[in-house]
């Protein structure tokens, strides 16, 4: 069965370019997710109560239905309203819109956690609302949702693997037309599921060096959990370390 093997190892350039794809998609979607989860939280903690409104309709309406029809809306739907759009930034904008609703209850759980007695100390200094948000809510809630915000990450990796669906050349889009050419089923799909392995524990790796140098004390990952999980590491009483 060495052949086989041999025969894969002439697609190795495809495979490469199919994960690089793969996490620039993943990149951006990510890029998109974070603004809009961002603006849907504010949205929902406003006092203004069309924002509150708009995202909770935008909240239910994402999280209450399939991704896949969410990409086959945005590459096959928006071409009848006259918006025609390429594969790549289709599934850029479908994954960014749909973990960006589920980002949303993250940063509002963590806008939430801050004390409130916090909130009314700072307005009792004279802070204003927007510095009160940047130099008090923001640094907390940042270190609450951290580790949300990472497996949110992941999980938007692996769903790349949806945009196969509009034949996106991504690493399962990639593994399906190479499975056709070469009809080795179980050799071509391990080495995709390898290429995912690695290409989420890369970035669960580097979520996890930044969050040990974010925070104080820092967030590492913890190296047994099956899924990228990040905790806090335990700061013993007299050091600093």
């Amino acid at each position: 069965m060495s052949y086989q093997w041999v025969t894969l190892s002439g697609y190795l350039n495809d495979f490469v370019r199919a994960a690089w794809l793969t996490l620039q998609v993943t990149l951006l979607a990510f890029v998109v997710a974070m603004l809009l989860g961002l603006l849907a939280a504010l949205a929902s903690t406003s006092r203004v109560a069309v924002l509150r409104a708009i995202s909770s309709c935008y909240i239910e309406v994402i999280r209450n239905t399939p991704v896949l029809l969410q990409i086959f809306i945005v590459f096959f739907g928006l071409p009848s309203m006259g918006i025609t759009l390429d594969a790549y930034t289709a599934g850029v904008i479908a994954l960014g819109v749909n973990v960006g609703a589920y980002l949303a209850e993250v940063f509002r759980a963590g806008i939430q956690s801050v004390p409130r007695g916090q909130l009314e100390a700072a307005s009792i200094l004279g802070l204003e609302r927007s510095q009160i948000f940047i130099e008090v809510v923001m640094p907390q809630a940042a270190r609450a949702v951290y580790p949300a915000i990472v497996n949110n990450l992941i999980q938007l990796l692996l769903g790349t693997s949806l945009l196969s669906a509009i034949a996106l050349p991504e690493l399962t889009g990639m593994a399906t037309v190479i499975n056709a050419r070469t009809l080795l089923y179980i050799q071509t799909f391990t080495i995709t599921l390898i290429a995912y392995l690695v290409l989420s524990n890369f970035l669960s790796w580097v979520a996890g060096m930044i969050g040990a140098r974010l925070f104080h004390p820092p967030l590492v990952l913890a190296k047994r959990a099956r899924r990228p999980l990040i905790i806090r590491r335990r700061v013993s009483p007299g050091t600093g370390e």
